[in-house]
Parts: C-alpha cells; structure tokens; sequence
C-alpha cells in the first residue's frame, strides 16, 4: 500500500495554521475515448502541504500526529496540487518559447508519450519507467518531477536495485495484476541490472526531450557517468536443432480427429512455420495480414515475398519460401479460404478457431505457443531423468525464442550475413552477428582438442 503523510495540525508552506488536510480516499475521472487520455487507467493523489515530511521517514516513529492517505494506482491521468504537479518546478524552463503546450509535468509525460501512441510495445514500456520515476517523486521525495536534481537521479538508481518498502511498491505473490486493480503496483519485483541500465536509458531520452520541447531547464541524468558500451555476448535464448525437432514432433502429435482439432494443429503448424521461415516477431503475426502476400517473377520464376510492418513501424519484405507457402495453403484451405492470397485480402495472418475473422491478441499466440513448449517438456521429462535439463530448457522458451532459432539458424547455414539482417529488420550487421555460433563451436572443438590437462 502506499502511504503519503501530512501532518494535520502544524503550519505548512502556502496553508494557514490550523489547516486541515483532507482525506478524502482517491478516485478516479473517466477519461476521455480515443485521446492519449484513454491509456488503460488513471491516478490521482491527495498530495499535502509540507514537502520536507518524506524526507524523514526514518523517523516516522516519532511523528504520531500524521495523517496517512494510502491508495498508490497506474499514471494516467494523474491529478496533484500545485506542490507537486511540477508547474512550478525549479526545473522548469522559464521566459523561453516552448515547443509544446504542457503547463505541468503529468502533460508533458503524456506529450513525450503521445510520440509512441501507435506503437503499444514501446508506449508501454515508456509509460512504466515515466510513471515509476513520477510516483516515487512525489511519494518518496514529496517534490515535483521537475524539480528532481541529479543527486536524486542516483537515489532512484539505487531505489530500482530494491524498491521499498515492497508493500508499498511490489505485486504481491509475484502476480501482475491489471493496472486497475487495487493490488496494482508499479514493479513486480527488484530489476536485474540489465533492466536498471534500460530504465535510465528511457528516463534519460525523456528528460532530453522535454529539454529540447523547452519543457526544462536540463537533463539531470545528463551528468551521469557514461559507460562504455560492452559488446553484446551471442544470443543463448535459442532453441537448438534437437530441441526444435522436438518442437515439431510435438506438433505432429497433436491429435486431428474433429473439425476443430485438426483446425487448431494447422494453425500451429502455420504459427510456427512463419516464425521459424521469417523469423517474425509476435507482435508482427498479430498486426500484419494476408495483404502483405505478394509474388514476383525472376526469370519465369513466380516468387512469393511477405511484406511486413515491424518494430518502429518500419517495413521490410522476406522470402516466403515454397515450405511456408504450402503451410499458407494448407492453413487457408482449412479455414474456408483460397489456397492463396488475393491482393489487397484484410484477413489476419493468424486466425481465431470458428468463422471469427479478427486478429489473435499477444496473449493469445503467446498461450498457443507455451502450451506447445509444456508439451515438448511433458514429453522429454517421461523419457527419464537425463531429459528433465532440456525439459527445462524448453520450459523457459517464449514465442521470442523463435525469432532466436530462425536467426541462428539462417547462419548456420552460412547465409550471406547482409541476407539475415534484411529478413530480420535489423538496423544493423552488429545485431545480427550475434547469431553467429559457428565461430563459437569451432573455438570450443579446437579448445577440446588442443588444450587439454593430460593427467
């Protein structure tokens, strides 16, 4: 639960002696459809007079005349006092010409956000750091975001390593609860150092902005010790060609005997040949559509290519290869379709079972694709105890794995590394060398062979 504190009865910044302070509990205002507005729920505080209170929690023992208002709830559309909500805050850019139309830190997050609206992977992701920053700034320091100092900057830092107290910040159980839920809480659990590094990393990209915007004065994070960039170690969360075999024996098993069952085996079988073909991304099965489907001829030979919108809204074409066409055909065929795309077609890639024809949520390919690695780990643990380590392996893969495998695989194969990147969509060579095991296997044969101890 989260608690602010205010004392009820001593004079405060900006309020008359005796002033009572309400405690009315929070409450929510609808927000408006369609506006960045109507991201998925909403907060409000009852923040106090007295801005100098947080900082002696240590000493709460000794404040017996306080007054505690708890309910700690998601960003959106967030409502503080004029203490708080930044308009005022010694941060602020003042007698300038800004770039946007923000009075107050709440709207200028939700400007900064406003860029993301069309892309729920990153909006989300952005969202969460921005409003992890906001409430511990208001909660902990009692002070506005945009009056946060490059000495609070690296509290937080340390604040992520371990947020406290857990009931105040953590899920409990480890549960993600939805964002309007009362059991709601910003964190889910301490973050991994990689997961800090990204945290900064986004906070760091908002505070610039809102300096370009003329929102601030400057970027506290920009005083931070630049790191040298380590080199990125090769990609592990791959399933390797043993594990991928049984994968697709998996599948194979799968039983076909009603309309539905046979539905639902080849739906999986085309779920996974397109991420193991074009090394997709779950949000890019669940966003793109049969529309993508195009053929060309090279030199009298009919080609088909599927063009994707991907990360960032970028787009990029990748070989459909006669495999996966046949699993498209196979797939269309037994959802009542033509064996083939027709230019222009508004069906999803991927299908609900039944005559819907809407597009599959993340959550729902993410299921499909775990219920088929359980499986695979169901049946590797009855061979007997040597299998329960790659039973395990195949427990911790996601849909994400893959994209992993189909990368891996591509060079292994010896593919022309310019080749692998443009059917992945990366910016980069860099990010597709990490695929590059080969190297990795020789090194270890030739270390096997070569050193050795010889006792």
């Amino acid at each position: 639960m989260c608690v602010l504190f205010a004392n009820r009865h001593v004079q405060k910044r900006g309020c008359k002696p005796g002033h009572q302070i309400s405690t009315r509990p929070l409450w929510r205002k609808a927000s408006m459809a369609g506006s960045l507005r109507d991201l998925p729920s909403q907060v409000m505080f009852l923040a106090l007079c007295g801005a100098g209170v947080a900082q002696k929690f240590e000493n709460r023992k000794k404040m017996n005349n306080l007054v505690r208002i708890s309910g700690i709830t998601p960003l959106e559309t967030m409502e503080l006092p004029a203490e708080l909500n930044g308009q005022n805050g010694l941060n602020r850019a003042v007698g300038n010409r800004p770039q946007i139309a923000a009075q107050n830190d709440i709207d200028a997050i939700k400007a900064w956000l406003a860029r993301y609206i069309d892309t729920k992977t990153t909006l989300d992701s952005y969202r969460k750091e921005a409003e992890r920053l906001l409430l511990w700034s208001v909660i902990e320091l009692t002070k506005p975001l945009s009056s946060l100092t490059h000495e609070d900057l690296l509290v937080y830092q340390r604040f992520l390593v371990d947020p406290h107290p857990a009931e105040r910040w953590v899920m409990t159980a480890g549960r993600k609860w939805a964002r309007n839920h009362p059991e709601w809480r910003p964190f889910v659990g301490p973050l991994s150092s990689t997961s800090q590094r990204q945290a900064v990393v986004i906070l760091n990209a908002m505070f610039a902005w809102l300096v370009t915007a003329g929102y601030l004065v400057g970027n506290p994070l920009s005083l931070s010790r630049q790191r040298q960039r380590k080199a990125k170690p090769r990609v592990t969360r791959f399933l390797d060609e043993t594990l991928w075999q049984e994968v697709k024996s998996t599948i194979e098993q799968m039983p076909k005997e009603t309309g539905r069952e046979r539905e639902h085996y080849f739906r999986v079988r085309w779920l996974f040949s397109l991420f193991y073909i074009c090394g997709v991304r779950i949000s890019e099965v669940t966003k793109n559509t049969m529309a993508g489907f195009f053929c060309r001829r090279d030199k009298g030979e009919e080609r088909w290519w599927l063009e994707i919108t991907g990360k960032g809204d970028k787009t990029r074409i990748v070989p459909a290869t006669n495999e996966l066409m046949l699993e498209l055909s196979r797939y269309r065929r037994e959802k009542g379709h033509a064996p083939l795309p027709l230019p222009g077609e508004t069906t999803p890639l991927l299908l609900p079972i039944g005559t819907q024809q809407r597009a599959l949520t993340r959550s729902a390919v993410h299921q499909i694709v775990k219920e088929v690695f359980d499986q695979t780990a169901g049946r590797l643990r009855e061979r007997g105890p040597e299998y329960q380590s790659r039973a395990a392996e195949i427990e911790m893969a996601s849909a994400h794995w893959m994209r992993h495998t189909a990368a891996s695989n591509m060079t292994s194969e010896d593919m022309d590394l310019k080749h692998v990147r443009d059917n992945l969509g990366h910016e980069s060579i860099a990010t597709t060398s990490k695929y590059l095991h080969s190297e990795d296997d020789l090194r270890h044969k030739e270390t096997e062979e070569k050193h050795r101890l010889r006792w």
